[in-house]
């Protein structure tokens, strides 16, 4: 299973339309959103790139409220599971527990971020919106029977490809 992980896209649409259609490249069957989408558009991508997808509303997303019945933006902690997978889903790193999900995904840093710990792993994809830096950032998350295989996607906004670093864990 490949989940294309995604957050903090801000106004950028080009730049977000550029990852979706990269992770679509890449295998992705899922996208996830950890929030500031910031308006309309960037929910309409997500809604228009035929993948399943799922989203939280971030700290600067208040505009969009209105939209959550027609888009699947959801409160965080949004908790749910793709096959037999539990995810947290958040955009402030506030809820950064692991005894309930096996995946944590949080934005709102704008920092690339991974960690495996007491049988949880958790991902922060970046920024998409290159504003803290002049990178696009997003990850795919690849979970087989025994390993998470997360590939970090970077590329600097004048360049057309992605670079990528790769991180395998076990899982237990």
């Amino acid at each position: 299973m490949k989940i294309g992980i995604l957050s903090d896209s801000h106004t950028k649409s080009d730049y977000q339309q550029d990852v979706i259609e990269h992770l679509k490249n890449q295998g992705a069957e899922y996208l996830i959103h950890a929030g500031d989408l910031c308006k309309k558009e960037n929910l309409e991508q997500l809604e228009n790139s035929e993948l399943t997808y799922v989203s939280v509303f971030g700290n600067n997303d208040r505009a969009l409220m209105k939209y959550s019945n027609d888009f699947f933006i959801k409160q965080e902690p949004y908790l749910f599971k793709i096959k037999d997978i539990k995810f947290k889903l958040m955009h402030l790193p506030y809820y950064l527990t692991s005894d309930d999900c096996d995946v944590v995904i949080f934005g709102h840093t704008h920092k690339f971020e991974i960690e495996y710990t007491n049988k949880t792993l958790f991902v922060n994809p970046g920024e998409v919106c290159a504003r803290e830096k002049p990178l696009i950032e997003c990850c795919l998350l690849e979970i087989k029977q025994n390993m998470y295989i997360i590939t970090y996607y970077f590329k600097n906004v004048n360049e057309n490809d992605f670079k990528k670093e790769e991180y395998k864990y076990e899982r237990k």
